[in-house]
């Protein structure tokens, strides 16, 4: 067990700066983890969008995942948008991932294409 001051070395809020980052202990303000992960994110991209069909988690409900896309997150919010409406169903963003609902494979293939991404149909 971790000792009491090993339990409370940890600044979450200072009367000096505000609120601090957990991660790298700087001010709010100041915190630059966001957008680091963000560049992490982009550079692991091989330039292959990956279409898949998921159901794990989702209650037997399907979705259709589309990952590896390389945009920012604004940017990548904005193109969710324009498929969720041309598939005519709800959807999110996640971590990069973007989810529309339901088995939209093929039609988010052909825009995706229309639109010059290089596609790849993933899992069964």
């Amino acid at each position: 067990m971790a000792s009491l001051k090993e339990q409370l070395g940890g600044l979450v809020y200072s009367t000096e700066h505000g609120d601090t980052c957990p991660e790298c202990r700087r001010p709010r303000a100041e915190c630059a983890c966001a957008e680091q992960a963000e560049q992490r994110r982009l550079a692991e991209l091989d330039g292959t969008v990956r279409i898949r069909r998921e159901t794990s988690g989702r209650k037997g409900k399907g979705v259709t995942t589309l990952e590896g896309i390389p945009l920012p997150a604004d940017e990548l919010k904005t193109l969710a948008k324009a498929l969720k409406k041309r598939c005519g169903t709800g959807g999110a963003v996640k971590e990069g991932v973007i989810e529309i609902q339901g088995d939209q494979r093929e039609v988010l293939k052909a825009e995706l294409e229309q639109r010059g991404y290089r596609v790849k149909l993933a899992g069964g």
